[in-house]
């Protein structure tokens, strides 16, 4: 079961301690795109998160976005936020976290794995020995095979409630 178990279970991904991270060693981000960074259904990117994904780069932090998701408008936010992009990743299976990593020129144990699923992100991400943070998933509506995974993911959760953000997390305002 600790396949199924985050290193860290977050409010937000801005509530990620970016300082921590550097000082464990990591230096690369994978990011799952729906719920995780940005409300599933929509394509607007708020500048708050354009200012955390800016701050990544200007933290030194590699990144590459990792979804599931194939459709055009995914494409089209990388592109927007200047990120690499795995599209059709078929997670939790390795491969397109290996293809995310070769692209940045990362390392898995230098990697964190960021989602908002246990069953997809955070599995994937152990599957290939990175760090994982899953956060709250951004909107309640989803799809109907996840919404049925999300019931399983608070069965094994057991009521863990996120962490919030302490203040330390460099270069955004989360005001």
């Amino acid at each position: 079961m600790r396949l199924l178990v985050p290193d860290r279970y977050l409010t937000d991904v801005r509530a990620i301690d970016l300082d921590d991270l550097q000082a464990r060693g990591i230096d690369a981000l994978l990011l799952d795109l729906d719920n995780t960074i940005l409300r599933r259904d929509t394509n607007e990117v708020p500048s708050a998160l354009e200012d955390w994904v800016a701050s990544l780069s200007d933290c030194g932090f590699k990144v590459c976005l990792i979804s599931n998701n194939w459709h055009e408008p995914v494409r089209r936010v990388a592109a927007e936020l200047g990120l690499e992009l795995v599209s059709k990743a078929i997670k939790p299976l390795p491969f397109a976290f290996w293809v995310a990593l070769r692209r940045i020129g990362a390392r898995a144990h230098r990697s964190a794995v960021v989602g908002d699923q246990l069953f997809t992100d955070v599995l994937g991400g152990k599957l290939i020995g990175a760090t994982t943070i899953m956060v709250l998933p951004l909107s309640s509506t989803d799809l109907p095979h996840t919404l049925l995974l999300r019931r399983l993911e608070a069965r094994i959760m057991k009521g863990a409630q996120p962490e919030q953000a302490t203040g330390a997390t460099r270069g955004v305002d989360r005001t």
